[in-house]
């Protein structure tokens, strides 16, 4: 082969004998494809406080109600400690048996901060104990919740500093190896949650909320916990209307019987 032969080749090869110049990459954005399982990003779009405290105190079965029960965290998940839940999902997805990135979540989560621990459900090993719930509580965060198993339950359960939600308990400890990833969506007793999310959490369950529909869902849950307050002031009172129920059956065409069953 010639010298031109060989020229023709390395430029064939190497793409350096084009008339265009070479585009560099972009790094002005994330690198969303890198690494993907073992990744961390680092900040969270928070909504203010103020559209936060606008779920305080309402229940949760009402705010509910308000998102056609479609937003609610399946029963499995339940309250461990006796503090309500209310704050901003900081998320973290784990290997079922690790830890290491809930860890760290905790270490970087701002006060006020919920973490959210998709550990899939698994309830061979426990992601989070004492220890951790301790670091969390010294860090001032808003709550912890485990689609997965703790441990050191009489501690959880009797701690008032922090509320705790998990699917499960054992004594069984977990490892420190990942992978996994912070502030990424995450499935939390099938529903996505992604950071920055409102959790509102009471002794009925969690329900998540977007941000962007948050303003509109707390207005009508207000307005749902108003009518629910004065129906129940007139059961109290003997007051109540029972006339919806018939009306209802009519509607639907209900067969009325005046017989027994044989």
């Amino acid at each position: 082969m010639n010298k031109m032969m060989v020229k023709t080749a390395l430029c064939g090869a190497l793409l350096l004998c084009s008339s265009a110049p070479l585009i560099a990459a972009d790094t002005s954005t994330p690198n969303v494809e890198a690494k993907v399982g073992f990744r961390i990003f680092t900040k969270v779009n928070r909504p203010s406080q103020e559209l936060v405290e606008s779920f305080r105190d309402l229940p949760v079965s009402n705010i509910s109600d308000m998102v056609s029960r479609t937003r609610v965290v399946d029963a499995r998940i339940k309250k461990v400690s006796e503090n309500n839940l209310l704050g901003v999902a900081f998320t973290v997805k784990t290997r079922p048996d690790d830890n290491l990135m809930a860890h760290k979540a905790i270490q970087m989560a701002q006060p006020g901060d919920i973490i959210v621990i998709d550990a899939r459900g698994d309830l061979n090993n426990a992601i989070i104990g004492e220890q951790m719930v301790r670091t969390a509580i010294q860090r001032k965060l808003g709550g912890i919740i485990v689609d997965g198993a703790v441990r050191d339950y009489e501690y959880l359960a009797e701690q008032t500093d922090i509320p705790v939600y998990a699917a499960g308990v054992t004594p069984a400890g977990p490892y420190k190896d990942g992978p996994g990833e912070i502030n990424t969506p995450v499935n939390i007793g099938g529903i996505v949650v992604r950071p920055g999310d409102i959790l509102i959490g009471d002794d009925d369950g969690i329900v998540v909320i977007e941000p962007a529909t948050a303003k509109q869902v707390a207005e009508q849950s207000k307005k749902k916990n108003d009518a629910e307050a004065s129906a129940i002031s007139k059961i109290v009172k003997g007051e109540q209307d029972h006339s919806w129920i018939d009306r209802n059956l009519q509607e639907k065409s209900v067969q009325i019987i005046d017989d027994y069953y044989q």
